[in-house]
């Protein structure tokens, strides 16, 4: 409570030091922004209860009535948004930054509706340092839906990063050195006192970068990563599980004017060891049998991903618009798995939304997804119909 005191303080103070808006200039100084959300609705089947208002594949049951029974009514509010932006004149040109927040909990939060850090960058000329989008993501693949989470095969992750932008604007090119990260899978064998001394050592940064070209049609972008993982084995006995890889990906995107009033959203991924940067996937290292070296009875090696995202927006008039498609990724799982661990899943989603003032929407969702597992035929899916209200704000002021 006293964190949000103080939160609330601050907002309070922002807008009293700003002074009022300058119209007359068209020189920025800050920007307040965001919007109240409120979701409900009702989930057919069963997910992770601190997942009840999203449609997390990775967080599907991975056995019958794993997560209780079917059939649950959800309210939420955790998509709710504030953020602010600032502008100033430096000796090297205009810098810009961006904090932003939301209060979807993950993490050591995961299931709570509390302030989770969006940005926290700033841009000064070709130059940006902080936590935001990583260049091997695509943002604008992600469609005008009300589900919160997005499409399972997107790349999706706000990252701390040095980048640099050699090419500015529509067509742009970045590179970044990336805060590096990466989980395991232990499988059968996450229970073996052998691997309780193997710890993850990540030496380098990760690498990406993008480029994109833009035109009347719409834009293409290709985009890519290379990351160095090792981890070293600290246990005193007679195997030696230390070992390194690399994990890479590609990464194409596009969207496509088809018209005025209809936009393809599309991305094809392929990589080993980036799952950490996937919307909704799972480990990114498995274990894989090797008991033909006594001293190194099991390996870690990255595991192969290939995703799919495409999807349309619609809008009708000025009053309504939809958005509809399909997403899709797929692990190839490595032999020392359990039969139970994450192999494919399938999502879909389709919207009708209305906006009958100027900043208010409302509208109503269908989404499905699914889950199977590695070995053991096990297949489970999700069913839900969501409602969804939003007022958003934005309050922008000048330079005197």
């Amino acid at each position: 409570m006293k964190e949000k005191s103080i939160l609330i303080f601050t907002c309070l103070l922002l807008f009293s030091i700003t002074g009022r808006s300058q119209e007359s200039s068209d020189k920025k100084s800050m920007e307040i922004y965001g919007f109240v959300m409120t979701d409900a609705g009702y989930n057919v089947n069963q997910i992770h209860p601190d997942w009840y208002d999203v449609v997390r594949v990775t967080k599907l049951p991975s056995y019958d009535g794993e997560y209780g029974t079917d059939g649950n009514t959800y309210f939420s509010v955790r998509q709710t948004r504030l953020g602010f932006k600032n502008y100033f004149d430096t000796p090297l040109g205009e810098l810009k930054t961006i904090f932003e927040f939301e209060l979807f909990g993950t993490g050591v939060d995961e299931g709570q509706t509390t302030f989770r850090l969006r940005h926290a960058y700033g841009e000064l000329g070709h130059f940006g340092v902080g936590q935001y989008w990583s260049p091997f993501m695509d943002i604008d693949v992600f469609p005008n839906s009300l589900e919160y989470w997005g499409p399972t095969g997107m790349v999706f992750f706000r990252n701390i990063q040095v980048r640099w932008m050699p090419i500015m604007g529509d067509t742009r090119l970045t590179f970044a050195l990336e805060r590096p990260g990466a989980s395991a899978d232990q499988g059968i064998y996450s229970n073996r006192i052998e691997l309780q001394g193997v710890k993850a050592r990540f030496p380098l940064p990760d690498l990406s970068g993008e480029y994109r070209y833009a035109g009347k049609f719409g834009y293409v972008e290709l985009a890519g990563m290379v990351r160095y993982i090792t981890w070293e084995d600290n246990q005193p006995d007679a195997f030696d599980l230390s070992d390194k890889v690399i994990g890479w990906g590609l990464n194409l995107s596009s969207n496509i004017n088809f018209g005025k009033s209809l936009i393809g959203r599309f991305q094809a991924v392929y990589g080993q060891g980036i799952q950490n940067y996937m919307n909704d996937s799972p480990a990114d290292i498995g274990i894989k049998n090797n008991f033909s070296n006594p001293a190194k009875p099991v390996l870690g090696v990255p595991l192969p991903i290939i995703a799919f995202v495409a999807f349309f927006d619609k809008q009708w008039n000025e009053k309504f618009s939809s958005s509809a498609g399909y997403s899709y990724q797929d692990i190839a799982n490595s032999d020392g798995q359990s039969i139970s661990a994450f192999n494919n899943a399938h999502y879909a989603l389709g919207n009708l939304l209305y906006y009958p003032a100027e900043n208010v929407m409302c509208g109503i969702e269908l989404q499905y997804g699914t889950r199977e597992n590695y070995a053991d035929d096990y297949k489970t899916d999700i069913f839900k119909v969501q409602f969804s209200f939003r007022y958003k704000f934005n309050h922008t002021f000048y330079k005197k």
